[in-house]
């Protein structure tokens, strides 16, 4: 899968004698028309794709699967297609490792309009998080607004803004 962008976290300033730990992510990308099928998060006030890490034993498309069913509550997943992968390099704030190396593979899929029960991990709920249809470029201002003015941005906005303005300018007719 092609490499949309390599993005290191402004706190990493070389690799170079750190221990680095590789994590694999899905996103997915369900839209109809100009609106998207997002997260928005309460605590860190933004918009994401739905996805998350990658299980032992599980595949991406089956991660890719897992993922939106269980954040969003998605039906009928469908046509799924490899959009890109996004990589990152970020702080790891736990004493196992220095860095940590997200990959994130995007895929593009149609799910059912409605959607069913979305099965969120104990601390997806506490930071607030529920699935939303939105307009793709309302959400993209609304990022590009809370990373200008919020305390409370998480470390994954500039990932999610990259890919929602990149989904804007190669899917949107």
């Amino acid at each position: 899968m092609q490499i949309l962008k390599t993005y290191y976290h402004p706190e990493i300033k070389t690799l170079e004698n750190k221990t680095v730990f590789t994590r694999l992510a899905t996103r997915s990308i369900a839209m109809q028309g100009n609106s998207i099928l997002l997260l928005y998060t309460q605590r860190y006030e933004d918009y994401s794709l739905p996805g998350g890490g990658i299980d032992l034993n599980e595949n991406k498309i089956e991660g890719m699967m897992r993922e939106l069913r269980e954040e969003t509550g998605a039906q009928d997943i469908k046509n799924i297609k490899p959009f890109g992968a996004y990589e990152e390099y970020r702080p790891w704030y736990k004493p196992d490792f220095d860095i940590m190396h997200m990959i994130s593979y995007c895929y593009t899929c149609e799910i059912n309009n409605e959607l069913g029960q979305a099965t969120m991990e104990s601390y997806e709920i506490k930071n607030g998080m529920k699935a939303i249809w939105v307009n793709i470029h309302e959400a993209i201002n609304h990022n590009k607004k809370t990373m200008a003015t919020s305390e409370k941005k998480g470390m994954s906005i500039e990932r999610e803004t990259f890919l929602l303005k990149l989904i804007a300018e190669k899917l949107m007719k």
